[in-house]
């Protein structure tokens, strides 16, 4: 048997990430309450108030509060099949892109569009958190902008365990602020409801038009499923025993954190018109602005500011720490692909961090509804297509294989399936959204990229046959990938490149013979130890 030459790089992974690679068995330890808990800690951003927030100035509360519901529905049933595949067959949704109508090369396209994601909101909570020290002590916006940025970077060199911790520990804390004095604010002034419900906006009336805008600024929020996803890969086996409490917390974590973010956007939209006429509308859409207005009317004036600064604080850190790992996994996850070089994950940390950085100090949070109406179209076009490859071609057509496939040689370079769909969905929807198609069909954008999306994906799954869905069956191993409960088996095999041991789903046979991990199989850079592709 020839073996290659080791490459360090490849098994020199940083702590507890398994960047690229299917989260091993022997690592999940978790409950699923826990792994639930920590995803649903990673949502406490308070982007959503300033969205809603937005919108329901922009349009009034009744076309915002329509708005958000349809944008929470979308994202609940397209959010579905990817969080369970997430959960089920540990893998993160680069990993889930590449199967489900991608392929190996094609879903670099998509890392790049959630990688996007991560650093725009990453941005948001940064200039957020930085009008928070603002208003709090003075700082100016520039130097909050690079304190809200550095802060971050010890919190996040390690991965899932200290992620657990710090959501888990935080999140009592985190709710009592937020709920407690919002709570108080309609129990002893029920008539700021009703001035809530009535609020007009620029808008007369219920309006298609208004609803459809508002709702593709919501959409642009499609694309969290991939941070939820990056905490729910770790989600224990599913067993008889824990049966109900995995499918509970998979539902929550996964696509439900859209129920409790529809929730704090039509709270966003309470607090500024509570808050307008003593601020402006300016001010109304910050967060700060928002609960300094109804923390005055719950407590002393002293603990006012304090308490308010904590809670953006607070947020800001708990949803930038996800920000920051998941884009560094986005990041490098295109990186090795491309170049077959693996420079480990901190890397794209700080490249990440830079680039929030440079967003922020470019004022961003000014036009945040623009750039996020904008984005939501490529967020929209890849979450649904992805989505309607694993519903529609998987299980209902039969077209594609409905156990998931990422290892390098068994996928074919690009699909045409998912590629397609998604680059002529988000073209077409971009186009609308800019008004190149007319201006009566320009609020529709993300409506166009849903449709456009969810039609053409199965259409050309049907044309292609599937045939661009595997390049290869047989991975080489005789050991089927699940076990008797259809979980991921835990068998472990040695990798004759870096010689350390990974489980059965990870692994693929060597051209060279033996075993080879998933990550050495990215980082091979000549290909000798590709299995050739089956003849058909």
């Amino acid at each position: 048997m020839t073996v290659a030459t080791r490459r360090p790089e490849a098994s020199a992974e940083t702590l507890e990430d398994y960047t690229l690679r299917f989260a091993p068995r022997t690592y999940r330890r978790w409950t699923p309450s826990v792994v639930g808990a920590s995803a649903l800690g990673g949502i406490a951003y308070m982007a959503d108030f300033s969205i809603g927030a937005g919108i329901g100035l922009a349009h009034g509360t009744a076309n915002a509060l329509l708005a958000i519901g349809v944008a929470a529905i979308v994202i609940f049933v397209t959010g579905f099949p990817l969080a369970y595949y997430a959960a089920r067959y540990n893998i993160d949704l680069d990993l889930i892109t590449r199967g489900a109508g991608f392929g190996y090369y094609g879903s670099v396209l998509t890392s790049v569009i959630f990688a996007s994601f991560t650093f725009i909101f990453f941005a948001t909570e940064g200039s957020i958190m930085a009008q928070g020290l603002r208003y709090a002590v003075g700082l100016p916006l520039w130097l909050g902008y690079l304190v809200s940025t550095v802060v971050i970077i010890p919190l996040v060199v390690y991965g899932m365990r200290a992620l657990a911790k710090l959501q888990s520990w935080t999140n009592p804390l985190w709710l009592v602020l937020m709920v407690a004095p919002l709570a108080f604010l309609v129990i002893h002034d029920p008539s700021s409801v009703q001035r809530w419900l009535s609020y007009p906006g620029n808008s007369q009336g219920v309006s298609t038009a208004a609803v459809m805008l508002g709702a593709g600024v919501c959409l642009s929020l499609m694309g969290q499923i991939g941070e939820q996803i990056d905490y729910l890969r770790f989600m224990p086996p599913r067993t008889a025993a824990n049966r109900r409490a995995w499918w509970t917390s998979v539902i929550l974590a996964g696509p439900g954190w859209v129920l409790f973010g529809a929730v704090k956007q039509a709270l966003g939209v309470f607090m500024a018109v509570y808050v307008l006429g003593a601020v402006g509308a300016v001010a109304a859409v910050e967060p700060i602005e928002q609960f300094t207005g109804v923390f005055r009317r719950l407590m002393p004036p002293w603990l006012v500011v304090p308490l308010a600064l904590l809670l953006v604080v607070l947020s800001q850190v708990k949803i930038n720490v996800t920000n920051a790992y998941s884009g560094s996994l986005a990041w490098t996850n295109s990186f090795t692909r491309v170049t077959r070089r693996y420079p480990g994950r901190l890397v794209f940390v700080l490249v990440n961090l830079a680039i929030s950085l440079v967003l922020m100090e470019a004022d961003m949070f000014s036009l945040l509804n623009n750039v996020l109406g904008f984005y939501s179209n490529c967020a929209v076009a890849w979450v649904v297509t992805v989505s309607t490859d694993i519903a529609v071609n998987k299980f209902l057509l039969g077209l594609s294989p409905k156990q998931p496939e990422f290892r390098r040689g068994l996928l074919y370079p690009v699909n045409p399936v998912g590629v397609l769909s998604f680059l002529a969905s988000s073209v077409l929807s971009i186009t609308v959204y800019f008004g190149l198609l007319g201006s009566a069909l320009q609020p529709y954008s993300a409506l166009v990229a849903v449709v456009i999306a969810f039609a053409l994906t199965p259409l050309l799954a049907v044309l292609t046959r599937g045939r661009f869905s595997l390049r290869r069956t047989d991975d080489g191993i005789a050991e089927p990938l699940l076990d008797a409960d259809g979980n991921p088996s835990g068998t472990t095999y040695d990798c004759v490149v870096c010689d350390q041991a990974y489980e059965r789903p990870d692994m693929t046979a060597s051209a060279l013979g033996g075993t080879i991990c998933s990550l050495c199989l990215s980082t091979d850079r000549d290909g000798r130890h590709l299995l050739p592709a089956q003849v058909r």
